[in-house]
């Protein structure tokens, strides 16, 4: 009885010990072609640009399909490079307007205003009194 409750717990045990081992050798395996990987990348050298030539033969103008890759592919760039260029029109515009709406802030300031030059004084006064404090301390 002791010896079928040993085999028991036994094969029990064998499943998850194997599912582990399983799964230390997925990841040194993983482990192993990476480093080959990395290794391959860092001696291989550069391939040269192929040549007009080579180009040429490979890729037939006549190749519809090819034509047509090519095609969306130019499409694609063309439209996210507008969007770049109207992105950076409208930025500048923004700041631009930002910058005129602020110049014609500037411009409708009443300077003869009493309470303007209260609020002026009030300022500069804080200020003195914070280098003043600022000096003390030093």
């Amino acid at each position: 009885m002791i010896n079928e409750e040993k085999q028991k717990s036994d094969t029990e045990n064998e499943p998850s010990e194997e599912k582990a081992a399983i799964k230390i050798q997925a990841a040194f395996r993983g482990h192993q072609t990476r480093k080959s990987m990395s290794m391959k990348a860092a001696t291989k050298k550069p391939e040269p640009e192929p040549t007009r030539a080579e180009l040429e033969a490979e890729f037939r103008a006549d190749d519809k399909d090819l034509c047509n890759a090519a095609t969306k592919i130019q499409a694609s760039f063309r439209g996210h490079q507008a969007r770049k260029e109207t992105q950076i029109t409208q930025v500048s515009q923004a700041q631009k307007d930002k910058e005129q709406q602020d110049k014609e802030d500037v411009e409708k300031i009443d300077l003869t205003d009493p309470d303007l030059n209260k609020a002026a004084t009030k300022i500069q006064a804080s200020f003195r009194g914070h280098k003043v404090r600022k000096e003390v301390t030093n």
